[in-house]
């Protein structure tokens, strides 16, 4: 059996190691592919919805919007009004201007324009112009610069490009584009610049040749990108503060509006330059570019800047999680185990998205997510496959030990294959349920208290006969208490050493047979055997009791010691008597022989007939009926008389009520008071008295007799009720008996449910007290 659970460990642990191996294969693999784009996507982008910011305070938008073309008129408009805006918009000195409009080429029909535009942006010293990329293909890739008065009248020049994935939505962009021999920065960076020009990136000169010729395709060449970055995004569209072209044409604007800002200048009217759909777009709302422009400054200025996390961190980032579910499918229970598996999947997509916010770094958590779902219904089916198979064997293996009297199908059970093995170790099971009832019953039908307990001496099962035996409530089970604390008071007879200790059942040297004694005076035999439970030792303990058999015992020596020297002694005397009669005939008169011999043939019958009758009131059945001990007393004290007229005692009944009734045998009964009384008589100085009384206490009669002899010493009442025991042999060594009266007395009371009391010290006489049930 150890052997079969150890292998099924092995093949359950190289299993898991085989599901581990494969799924955080697959894992770091999604890790790195593109496959699981959509789902990265979309937790990324919850992630951005859920931890917005304030918009910065130092942005302002002034957006050529719907109502400024309604009252300017259609696209484009003239350039001379742009310049009036550089010049409203620089009166209230603000950090930097973004004309985020493309002026590649002269203006042919209005050319003064040209000039108040250029001029504008010359005196104003703080407006950055776009670059954008014209053509495909490495080979055409050039940059279109703004037409060459305008590159040389503006402070910067910076790129407008973003980077949209797969799905359309721009969350990406590269701080530094163009061609390899004059990259731009973007157009938040050059902003940046023109506000503070001791910045670390503002130290290049300022890109792009201004006199090219052609101007508008400077730098011809293979176009690159450098420094991806993702887009912090602070909210969606509508997030800043905007201001329409034309209301700042009018004058409308709050006079401090611009000052110590960074003023966007770009488009916001439908059909009217680049709309972006962002992850912070909702209900299908677009982004203006001068918006998304704003975005990226907004993360430049509030410090936050969130980078893609390397493939090598990504893949562990995702590894880890799936690594503790798979743990935790190997070493905890089915439950647990979801639940882990769902709090980790819980902790992965909270990570994902706090993480961007505290380190920086942005994670694709779908590979882990996937190995998550996927881990626990793999396990599981690998699991349930390993269950089917073991649930097949041992229904098997129960067949073939006999157990399938009862696996029939029965009505009502399914087709299905793991319920039908289920079903069949079920019937099976309730066979070995019914089986171990069985063993269960007959162990408690067993009349000798009997225990099973583990090797340690913990208590595994007991009979109703060793509850009671212990003194417990038969109904309340003994489980789980220490057989060694239970019968700690049982004690090897003689020594005094306890019989069951922690170390003989640890050690397994409990002797097979021991007898003891307990602290109520019960002779025990301890039978122990060893036994093997599921590779686990265990003990089987029954307890026999040998006290009425020592006790049998014990009066057998007794009764031989009796007729081997007290009856012996006056039937040898006799004989001596007899023989020296013959050797000497005519030395003693034989009156005094005669008086001789029948004293010795008296006491020798006295000593029979009281061992007789002590003999008959242990063994035999008594005539219960009921009877007045009131009655039963005036009887004894009447038969009493003569003795105690010989001796010169009273004998008086002081108190006593007109009837007493109880149940009982009335000549054990008589025999009893007569024992007493005779006592009482024979140890009474003359002229004593002996007073009887019965009263009642309770539920019982207490019937006393009380005498004015010479007492019993309080240690020497003990052995009082003790055959053969004579306390007054040196006392009163003229007062025969062989001490069977008072063993007689206490044998009847105890039979009858009554109790024995004595009441006496040295010199005060003794009062002996028979309490005996009153009648139901």
């Amino acid at each position: 059996m150890r052997t079969a659970g150890r292998t099924r460990g092995q093949q359950r642990r190289l299993e898991w190691s085989l599901l581990s191996i494969a799924l955080l294969g697959l894992v770091a693999w999604l890790s790195t592919a593109d496959s699981l784009s959509r789902v990265n996507h979309l937790v990324q982008d919850a992630g951005l919805r859920l931890i917005s910011r304030p918009a910065h305070p130092d942005i302002v938008i002034v957006a050529i919007d719907d109502p400024s073309i309604a009252a300017i008129g259609r696209w484009p408009w003239r350039r001379a009004l742009h310049a009036e805006l550089i010049a409203r918009v620089s009166a209230q000195q603000p950090r930097a201007i973004g004309m985020d409009v493309l002026f590649n080429e002269e203006d042919l029909d209005y050319p003064g324009d040209d000039v108040l535009l250029a001029d504008a942006m010359q005196r104003s010293g703080r407006v950055v112009l776009p670059v954008l990329r014209r053509g495909h293909g490495p080979a055409a890739d050039t940059a279109d610069l703004p037409w060459p008065a305008f590159a040389d009248a503006a402070a910067r020049l910076g790129h407008v490009h973003v980077v949209p994935d797969n799905d359309g939505v721009v969350r990406s962009l590269y701080l530094q584009e163009g061609p390899a021999a004059a990259a731009w920065p973007h157009f938040s960076m050059a902003l940046q610049c023109v506000a503070d020009p001791a910045l670390a990136h503002c130290a290049a000169p300022r890109a792009g040749p201004a006199n090219a010729e052609p101007a508008r395709m400077a730098a011809p060449g293979p176009w690159q990108r450098a420094d991806r970055t993702l887009i912090a995004y602070a909210g969606g569209p509508g997030h800043f503060t905007t201001y329409s072209y034309i209301a700042v044409l009018r004058g409308q604007v709050p006079a401090d509006a611009f000052r110590g800002k960074y003023v966007l200048v770009g488009a916001a009217a439908a059909g009217l330059g680049d709309m972006f759909a962002t992850p912070m777009s909702q209900q299908s709302r677009l982004m203006p570019g001068v918006e998304v422009v704003a975005q990226v400054l907004d993360g430049r200025l509030s410090g936050v800047r969130i980078q893609p996390a390397a493939p090598a961190l990504n893949t562990l980032f995702n590894l880890a999680p799936v690594a503790g579910a798979l743990l935790a499918l190997l070493l905890v229970g089915p439950f647990i185990a979801l639940l882990t598996s769902a709090g980790l999947g819980v902790a992965t997509l909270l990570l994902s998205v706090a993480l961007p916010w505290w380190v920086g770094l942005q994670f694709a958590p779908a590979a882990a997510l996937t190995g998550l779902v996927l881990a626990y219904p793999l396990w599981s089916w690998r699991r349930l496959s390993a269950a089917a198979h073991f649930l097949r064997l041992e229904m098997e293996r129960l067949q073939r030990d006999g157990l399938s009297m009862r696996l029939q199908p029965r009505t009502g059970d399914s087709g299905d294959f793991l319920e039908k093995r289920i079903n069949a170790v079920e019937r099976a099971s309730r066979q070995l349920r019914d089986l171990h009832h069985f063993v269960s019953e007959s162990l408690q039908q067993l009349p000798s208290p009997t225990i099973v307990c583990d090797p340690q001496g913990r208590i595994l099962l007991t009979n109703v006969a060793a509850r009671r035996h212990v003194g417990g409530d038969p109904l309340v089970p003994l489980q789980g208490q220490s057989v060694v604390d239970l019968l700690q008071d049982l004690v090897q007879t003689g020594t005094g050493q306890p019989l069951i200790t922690q170390d003989k059942l640890l050690n397994q040297c409990m002797p097979e047979q021991s007898e003891g004694s307990d602290a109520q005076g019960r002779s025990l035999l301890v039978q122990c055997r060893p036994f093997t439970d599921l590779a686990k030792a265990g003990w089987l303990m029954t307890l026999v009791d040998l006290t009425e058999m020592r006790r049998a015992q014990l009066q057998r020596d007794q009764a031989m010691n009796f007729i081997s020297h007290d009856i012996r002694t006056p039937n040898a005397s006799i004989l001596t008597l007899l023989e020296m009669q013959r050797a000497y005939p005519g030395r003693m008169p034989g009156d005094e022989l005669m008086l001789r011999i029948e004293r010795y043939a008296r006491a020798s019958l006295g000593m029979a007939e009281n061992f007789v009758k002590l003999a008959s009131a242990e063994t035999q059945e008594y005539r219960m009926a009921p009877l007045d001990l009131v009655a039963a007393l005036a009887e004894t004290v009447d038969d009493i008389w003569a003795l105690a007229r010989d001796r010169g005692v009273e004998v008086t009944i002081a108190a006593a009520p007109e009837t007493a009734p109880a149940v009982g045998d009335r000549a054990m009964l008589c025999r009893a008071l007569a024992n007493v009384l005779h006592n009482a008589v024979k140890f009474s100085p003359e002229e004593g008295v002996v007073q009887c009384s019965i009263v009642q206490r309770g539920r019982h009669w207490v019937v006393s007799v009380r005498d004015e002899g010479p007492g019993i010493a309080p240690e020497l009442q003990g052995q009082l009720f003790a055959p053969f025991r004579r306390l007054h042999d040196r006392s009163h060594p003229t007062i025969g008996g062989v001490g069977l009266g008072l063993a007689l007395v206490h044998t009847v009371i105890q039979r009858h449910g009554g109790t024995l009391e004595v009441d006496s010290d040295a010199g005060r006489g003794a009062e002996f007290r028979l309490v005996l049930p009153l009648r139901a």
